[in-house]
C-alpha cells in the first residue's frame, strides 16, 4: 500500500443532492441520527455560511467543478434534455461542458488518479469528461432509488441494489484500485440522496416504517403552502399539503439522509482501516439548499416561481476534515461559495487555478491551514438562477429580479428567518439600490455577455438545449403549473 505525504494528500469531495444546511446533526438537528457527518464536523471545519452558486443541481455542479458561475459556464437550470440517448424521456446526448476546464483537469496534470461515482447531470453522460479517469455514473439526476439507470463505459444497466449503496460500491472499487499505486487520488462520490422520490417504495423499510413512525419532525416547519409553489408532476417529489403527505415527505427524505451517512462511514473507515485517512482531505458538501416545509415552500429554488432564494434553499452543508492538518472541531462562520471550491482545492495543493474566464472565486485555504484569510475575507456571496440574482452579506440580503415579479429586502440580524420583505417599504430604497449596485457591478465583471442568465427565460421547469447557441432558440423550458392552480 503507497503512503502520501503532507505535499500531496488524495481528495474525497463527497456531494449530496438537494440536502439543506439544516439537515445534519451536527447543524443542530436533533431528528436525524447522522453520525459520520458529525464525524467529520468534529474531525474538522463546519462551514455554516457556505453558499450554492445557483439553488439548483445542474449550474450548481458546473460551478463546483469549473469555479465559473452559471453566468459564465452555461449551466443555468437542471438538466431536463441531453443527458442520454439511453433514456426514453430523454434520448439526446449534449457536451454542456465542451470546452470548459474543471479542477479535476489540473489534478490529472498533475498526477492524480481522479474518479467519480454517482450523479453527473452536466449532458452526455455516457462520455467521460472534465478529467476524470474512473467513471461510473448515473444516467440522468435522479429517480428511483431502486434499479436505477447507471452507466459503466458506454453502457446502461440498472444494479438491483439501493443506488446509494451502489454509488458506495463503486467509489469502494476505485479506492481499492488504488492500493497498488503510489500516485495520490482524487475521488469524487455524488449521491442522489437525498433528492425526490420519498415513497416508502423508495427507501429500507428497516428506516422508513420502523424508525419514523414516531417522529414528530417539529424540527422542520409546517406552515401553510406558498402561493408561488409549482405543481409536482406525478411520480415526483411529495408535497407535504396534508399531514400524512407530510409525513410522508419527512421520512422519505430523512430516510434518504440517514441511509447516505451510513454509507459516508463506509469510506470513512476505508480511509482508516487503510491508513490513509490523515492523508486524505475529505469535504462533504451539497448542490444546493432545500425547503422541507420551510416558508411553506416544498423543494429548492425551484419549488417556486419565481425562484426563491431563501437561506434554506441557497445554504448548502459543508464540512473539511484531514485530522492532524485541518483545524479539528471548529466552526467556520466565513461568508464562502460554491465558486471558491477550485481555488481553494487547488490553492490547498499549491497549484495554480486556470480558465478562459475571470474567476470570481477566493481561496480560503488558509483556513483549511490553520491559519487567517485576513484581508481576503469575502464581505458578499451572490447566487443567481437565471433572472433571478441574490446579494448577500452578514446583515442583508437583496434579491432583485430581472423579469416582471418582485424584489426582496431582508434585515437578517432582526429577521433571520427572512419573514418580513422590506424592498418597498420606507427607509429602506437606499440599502436596496446600493445592494443592486454591488451586485450589478459584480455580474458586469464576471457574466459572460453569451451566456448571461439575466437575459434568459429560465422558468425553474428545466435546461433543454445549449445556451448561447445560435443552433437553439429555446434552451430552457417554460411549462409553469403553479400548485394553487392544480
Amino acid at each position: 500500500m503507497a503512503s502520501r505525504d503532507s505535499q500531496t494528500p488524495n481528495i474525497v469531495f463527497i456531494l449530496s443532492d438537494d440536502q439543506g444546511a439544516w439537515a445534519m446533526g451536527c447543524a443542530g438537528s436533533e431528528e436525524l441520527d447522522t453520525p459520520n457527518l458529525d464525524r467529520l464536523a468534529s474531525s474538522g471545519i463546519r462551514f455554516e455560511n457556505f453558499f450554492c452558486a445557483s439553488p439548483v443541481c445542474s449550474p450548481a455542479r458546473a460551478s463546483i467543478l469549473t469555479g465559473q458561475i452559471p453566468s459564465q459556464h452555461g449551466v443555468q437550470d437542471f438538466l431536463r434534455r441531453g443527458n442520454s440517448a439511453h433514456l426514453p424521456q430523454d434520448g439526446e446526448e449534449i457536451e454542456y461542458m465542451r470546452g470548459r476546464r474543471s479542477y479535476i483537469q489540473t489534478l490529472a496534470e498533475n498526477g492524480y488518479v481522479c474518479g467519480l461515482s454517482g450523479k453527473w447531470h452536466l449532458g452526455r453522460s455516457a462520455l467521460p469528461q472534465l478529467g476524470f479517469d474512473y467513471w461510473s455514473v448515473h444516467a440522468s439526476g435522479g429517480g428511483s432509488y431502486y434499479r436505477a439507470p447507471m452507466l459503466r463505459e458506454g453502457e446502461l444497466y440498472q444494479p438491483d441494489g439501493y443506488v446509494t449503496d451502489v454509488i458506495t460500491d463503486h467509489a469502494l472499487e476505485f479506492l481499492d484500485a488504488q492500493l497498488d499505486t503510489s500516485a495520490p487520488f482524487s475521488l469524487n462520490v455524488h449521491y442522489t440522496a437525498p433528492h425526490a422520490p420519498w415513497g416508502r417504495e423508495h427507501h429500507p423499510a428497516r428506516l422508513f416504517d420502523d424508525h419514523w413512525e414516531n417522529t414528530a419532525f417539529d424540527s422542520v416547519p409546517d406552515e401553510d403552502i406558498h402561493f408561488d409553489q409549482l405543481a409536482k408532476e406525478p411520480g415526483a417529489a411529495t408535497l407535504g399539503d396534508t399531514p400524512e403527505n407530510r409525513r410522508l415527505a419527512l421520512s422519505g427524505y430523512f430516510t434518504a439522509i440517514e441511509e447516505m451517512d451510513r454509507n459516508i462511514g463506509r469510506l470513512l473507515d476505508w480511509l482508516e482501516e487503510n491508513g490513509l485517512r490523515r492523508d486524505t482531505l475529505v469535504i462533504f458538501s451539497a448542490d444546493n439548499g432545500m425547503n422541507m416545509g420551510h416558508h411553506g415552500i416544498w423543494g429548492k429554488g425551484n419549488g417556486t416561481y419565481p425562484p426563491n432564494m431563501f437561506d434554506t434553499a441557497v445554504k448548502v452543508p459543508t464540512l473539511i476534515s484531514r485530522p492532524s492538518h485541518v483545524p479539528q472541531d471548529l466552526v467556520c462562520d466565513k461568508l464562502l461559495s460554491q465558486y471558491d471550491f477550485m481555488p481553494t482545492l487547488l490553492g490547498y495543493l499549491a497549484l495554480d487555478a486556470t480558465s478562459d474566464q475571470p474567476l470570481p472565486g477566493r481561496d480560503f485555504s488558509a483556513v483549511l491551514r490553520g491559519e487567517s484569510m485576513a484581508d481576503g475575507s469575502p464581505v458578499f456571496v451572490l447566487d443567481e438562477y437565471g433572472p433571478t440574482r441574490m446579494i448577500r452579506t452578514r446583515s442583508w440580503k437583496y434579491v432583485h429580479r430581472y423579469s416582471d415579479h418582485p424584489n426582496e429586502l431582508y434585515d437578517l440580524t432582526n429577521d433571520p428567518l427572512e419573514t418580513r420583505n422590506l424592498a418597498d417599504e420606507p427607509g429602506h430604497g437606499e440599502r436596496a439600490a446600493a445592494l443592486r449596485s454591488e451586485l450589478e457591478i459584480w455580474y458586469e465583471r464576471y457574466a459572460d455577455p453569451r451566456m448571461d442568465g439575466a437575459r434568459n427565460g429560465v422558468t425553474g421547469r428545466g435546461q433543454i438545449g445549449l445556451a448561447g447557441s445560435e443552433d437553439c432558440d429555446k434552451p430552457f423550458a417554460d411549462d409553469v403549473a403553479f400548485f394553487h392552480e392544480r
